[in-house]
């Protein structure tokens, strides 16, 4: 895919609300580290109080999830994952607007020489990530560390688009973007030895997947994992990036390879990959993405978990890769 380029059009009088916010945006990541945490806590706590249809879905998840927990663990919960993505907003400044050197001061790896050791040897890797909140901070930690190889979906906004993909792609001179529908290059890509980006954990319905064991309940899981696997004879290596209590930083944690995937069997390789999924939500559930419908396709039979929640007006997305 082409690397961002800009154009005149980006400065219509149409966009200049949207180039203000970027301007704010950029000032507000100038900021010392510890005060943009403190704003992020703050504008989570505002998202608490407004976003009554993402909070319903949070609050759902968290109940189906932790049933062992009290509504007050659970509320509690519920406020610290708030406040978590509103942090991850001023990550996402973080990551696209401040030095390669400020970031790198930020964070520690380890198990880095899980991602090495196939590419000496010329072996594709799909790294295999989660929706945690800090997801955005955690792919630019990765691409300091190693060349990684993302996927991408446009956005409508044009000003919004360029800028998401010159903040993304300002540390990786040597990796490559793939539009979330271009499967083909990104098995290409898998069979020239590089590591691809590949994030399994939400809904795309049952069309592009099987449904598996997540929490206890039958989650529609994409089987894109195995098809990368086997197709581009990759192995598949977790990562996991945490923030640190008390401003301390992160920790990014690449695991070794699921080694069982791929088993020649799409269900048998879901339930890993459910599972892990599952262990690490388990460890961090504050910093997961809870506010993402990620049980909304249902077995035959079984009631809708959000019945009742408004839902956002846009078409449905379709897996990166299916069966």
């Amino acid at each position: 895919m082409e690397k961002p380029h800009f154009r005149a059009a980006l400065l219509h009088p149409r966009y200049w609300p949207t180039w203000l916010l970027f301007g704010l945006w950029y000032l507000a990541a100038q900021l010392p580290y510890r005060w943009q945490l403190a704003i992020g806590r703050g504008l989570g706590r505002v998202m608490l109080r407004l976003a009554s249809s993402r909070r319903t879905i949070a609050e759902r998840n968290l109940a189906l999830c932790f049933p062992e927990k009290s509504e007050a663990e659970r509320h509690t919960l519920l406020r610290q994952n708030f406040e978590s993505n509103g942090i991850a907003l001023m990550e996402t400044g973080m990551a696209w607007f401040r030095s390669g050197r400020w970031l790198r001061k930020r964070f520690t790896i380890e198990g880095l020489e899980y991602l090495k050791e196939p590419a000496e040897r010329g072996q594709g890797v799909v790294m295999l990530a989660m929706h945690f909140t800090t997801l955005e901070i955690g792919a630019q930690f990765m691409s300091l560390s190693h060349p990684v190889d993302g996927m991408y979906r446009p956005h409508k906004n044009p000003v919004y688009d360029y800028m998401q993909r010159k903040g993304r792609e300002r540390h990786g001179a040597d990796s490559e973007v793939f539009q979330r529908k271009d499967v083909r290059g990104m098995l290409r890509a898998l069979k020239r030895g590089r590591a691809v980006w590949y994030a399994p954990d939400q809904d795309y319905g049952i069309k592009q997947g099987v449904f598996a064991p997540l929490f206890g309940q039958q989650a529609a899981t994409v089987t894109g994992t195995s098809r990368f696997a086997r197709v581009g004879r990759a192995q598949v290596v977790p990562y996991i990036v945490t923030r640190l209590e008390g401003g301390a930083g992160y920790r990014v944690k690449v695991y070794p390879p699921i080694e069982e995937i791929p088993s020649g069997d799409e269900l048998k390789d879901a339930v890993l990959v459910n599972q892990f999924v599952e262990a690490r939500m388990r460890e961090n559930p504050e910093q997961y993405m809870w506010v993402h419908r990620r049980f909304k396709t249902r077995p035959p039979g079984e009631p809708g978990i959000y019945d009742g929640v408004r839902k956002r007006k846009k078409k449905r997305r379709k897996s990166p890769a299916g069966r």
